[in-house]
């Protein structure tokens, strides 16, 4: 690349912090990961077969659960993030989200890597923080692996924020 006036790099940092084992993580994020565990067994998922699970922890103690529900119209069907965050923020609208558990399984059992969230459910993650001025807590589940991130920034760093609007 040639010099170029004005031009500037930059560089992006994604910071996470990796376990081996859910008996790694303290008690509060084992009971979440757990509960997206049991979510994710109650999954719609008779197209992929591939069953997500979220568990949302609120400020206020409450924990809500979601799993995805797959549609013939795949356009129509809702991740198992959205299915919580909306259900947390319908049931509980003045409460902030302090933690997002999410995990999967198909016919193997639990995903070996940590589920990733998609890019709708990573932009329903930012208005969620938005919202409450309040940075979200992500755990990712894996079998091998789990990942936490501290707020959606480290999920989706250039994201569509309110302040985007102007």
């Amino acid at each position: 690349m040639g010099k170029m006036k004005n031009m500037r790099k930059n560089e992006l940092r994604i910071i996470n912090f990796e376990f081996d084992d859910l008996t790694e993580l303290k008690s509060e994020d084992q009971k979440l990961v757990l509960a997206a565990r049991q979510a994710s067994k109650k999954a719609y998922a008779p197209y992929s077969g591939f069953h997500v699970g979220a568990a949302v922890l609120l400020e206020n103690g409450e924990v809500i659960t979601g799993n995805n529900q797959e549609n013939s119209a795949f356009t129509s069907g809702l991740c198992a993030e959205r299915v919580a965050l909306f259900y947390a923020n319908a049931r509980f609208p003045e409460v902030a989200v302090k933690t997002l558990a999410v995990t999967a399984e198909n016919g193997a059992g639990l995903v070996a890597g940590p589920v990733k969230p998609c890019g709708s459910c990573r932009q329903a993650m930012v208005e969620t923080e938005a919202r409450f001025h309040h940075s979200i807590r992500i755990i990712l589940d894996g079998k091998n692996t789990i990942q936490i991130f501290e707020g959606v920034d480290n999920l989706l760093p250039f994201a569509f924020k309110p302040d985007s609007l102007g």
